[in-house]
């Protein structure tokens, strides 16, 4: 970050605590422009604002210290939100971080019925109501207007859903004109931009979410017509549909240094094809979930430590690295990799990784079962069960490991930290025959 923006940041933060301090504070007005160029700009009280974001509320500070300014949330809910005695929205006002807040749209694949009156007027009276209560807030940005409700496998466009939102968004306009309206689909597929263009006019600016293909889904959403603002609402790691597979069908998860490159380069290239229209991103997600696994798209571990993925878009945001940086983990080794095993057999791990601050590391290792579920769309997920007495001894970077007796699919996680509160997490799978 050069040194204009890190005092622009300071500067606003600064700012947000001095006037919540003083009482209540007006709305932020939030305007979608051009520029002189002709370029497609977001105005925060009149001045050109650029989302460095990330889908998440946890580790706030972290996201203000890296370069970030903006945070997206998935539902109204999340508002109610403490940290640290304060709501979400004025905890993030007085970092000065702006919120696109998400409004919930009802998915027909958990059994919304978008032919149902009732149901239909049961959620616009719920926009209508989470608008009224929270649109005079400064720290908002835009109305995130829903999450992939059309169905992350949907090509027709789904034009009842296109022609609610846009019913919705005359509500959100109604209501508050200080802020536009984002609607956030599941891939840049060209069917359901031209659905959009057809029935949804409404819309201010489209969301898009993607992963491996996010590097390209600027030019992929012009070439389909897209002549409006957008927004890159969740990236990262190649989706756990997109990856290579074992021979059981289980999805290898891209290594934590691939994780971090796959960030920096869609982030690094985010405006080369469509810097006339794109407004920003959201990196996905700044915080820990369990999908697929428990380190696949989260870029902090539960216990709170950051992962290389946060260092790459601090770089990417700022042009540095931060001041203290995660472990590199170069090659996790074993002849448990992708194998099919016995039960109750030995077998040794290795994992190299150095430090870019010559701090101490340290190793955690575990085996954790396969998930079952076949969750769609990012629905929550149970956290698999842990198998601890498979670890028989684990010294540094090595490591033996008894395979579980009950027949199954597992992975072997290697957790490496530096104490420092960064860390790496790759893992590896394998399969218990039942022979």
């Amino acid at each position: 970050m050069n040194t204009v923006r890190r005092l622009s940041i300071f500067c606003t933060c600064l700012l947000s605590v001095s006037l919540l301090a003083s009482g209540p504070t007006l709305a932020t007005e939030v305007t979608v422009d051009k520029n002189d160029q002709g370029h497609f700009v977001l105005k925060r009280d009149g001045k050109p604002y650029y989302i460095y974001g990330a889908g998440g509320s946890d580790h706030l500070r972290e996201l203000v210290e890296c370069g970030g300014n903006s945070i997206r949330t998935w539902g109204i809910e999340s508002l109610e939100k403490q940290i640290d005695g304060k709501p979400l929205l004025d905890y993030c006002q007085e970092l000065g971080i702006s919120v696109s807040v998400g409004i919930w749209i009802e998915h027909e694949r958990h059994g919304f019925d978008y032919s149902d009156p009732k149901q239909v007027q049961k959620q616009r009276q719920a926009v209508r109501q989470a608008v009224r209560q929270y649109k005079d807030h400064p720290a908002i940005l835009m109305w995130g207007l829903g999450n992939e409700m059309e169905g992350p496998e949907s090509d027709s466009g789904a034009e009842r859903i296109w022609k609610e939102l846009n019913e919705l968004a005359a509500i959100i306009k109604s209501e508050d004109s200080d802020h536009p309206v984002m609607t956030v689909i599941a891939g840049a597929s060209a069917a359901k931009i031209r659905g959009i263009l057809e029935h949804y006019p409404n819309i201010d600016v489209l969301g898009v979410n993607s992963y491996g293909a996010a590097s390209s889904v600027a030019s992929d959403v012009k070439a389909a017509g897209w002549n409006k603002p957008f927004a890159l609402t969740e990236f990262g790691p190649s989706g756990h549909w997109e990856v290579p597979q074992t021979s059981w069908g289980a999805a290898i998860e891209p290594s934590s240094r691939a994780k971090a490159a796959s960030y920096y380069v869609t982030q690094s290239m985010l405006t080369e094809d469509a810097g006339d229209i794109c407004v920003g991103s959201y990196c996905f997600l700044w915080g820990q979930k369990q999908e697929k696994t428990s380190t696949w798209y989260g870029m902090f571990l539960p216990s709170g430590e950051k992962l290389p993925q946060v260092d790459a878009m601090c770089r990417a945001w700022t042009g540095h690295w931060p001041e203290n940086r995660c472990p590199k983990v170069t090659r996790v080794e074993s002849e448990l990799t992708e194998a099919t095993v016995a039960a109750g057999a030995l077998f040794e791990a290795r994992v190299q990784a150095t430090d870019p601050d010559d701090d101490p590391l340290e190793w955690t290792w575990y085996v954790q079962a396969e998930t079952t579920e076949r969750s769609v769309g990012g629905d929550r997920e149970s956290v698999p069960p842990l198998f601890p007495e498979c670890v028989v001894r684990a010294k540094e970077g090595e490591a033996v490991i008894r395979t579980p007796n009950k027949p199954g699919n597992y992975r072997l996680f290697i957790i490496v930290r530096d104490g420092q509160g960064n860390a790496s997490a790759d893992n590896i799978c394998f399969r218990v025959s039942a022979n």
